[in-house]
């Protein structure tokens, strides 16, 4: 075997793993999307949606589901991620490290904590 079949066996391997990986991760978002939705008043389905998860997502947090659209626009997307993570922690009366962290840095570990922990949404 050649050195370029070998590269090509690698990357065979690390793709499959990879896309097992991530899919692994969504699903834990998904699960803890729901819990948050459902805290939340909405529909817990609409989690499972992708595009229609973010604008309930940035609904939540207490905006407006235009802002959603922000989310195109590079680098302005890292800003509002941000800024939603941690609009949608002051929904559950967590505080902005947490938010930042937990739910825009590491989301699979900070929306399982939201959806099945304590914390209750308010509105306001």
């Amino acid at each position: 075997m050649d050195s370029n079949g070998i590269s090509d066996l690698y990357a065979s391997i690390f793709s499959g793993t990879t896309g097992l990986i991530t899919l692994v991760f969504y699903v834990l978002v998904v699960i803890g999307l729901w819990k948050v939705f459902t805290k939340a008043g909405h529909p817990g389905i609409f989690a499972i949606i992708p595009i229609l998860n973010v604008i309930f997502l940035v609904r939540i947090a207490g905006l407006s589901g235009w802002w959603s659209l922000l989310y195109l626009i590079p680098v302005v997307n890292i800003i509002f991620g941000i800024i939603v993570a941690v609009k949608l922690g002051e929904r559950f009366n967590k505080g902005a490290v947490f938010s930042f962290f937990l739910l825009f840095l590491f989301p699979y570990i900070g929306y399982l904590i939201l959806g099945f922990g304590e914390s209750r949404y308010s509105r306001a």
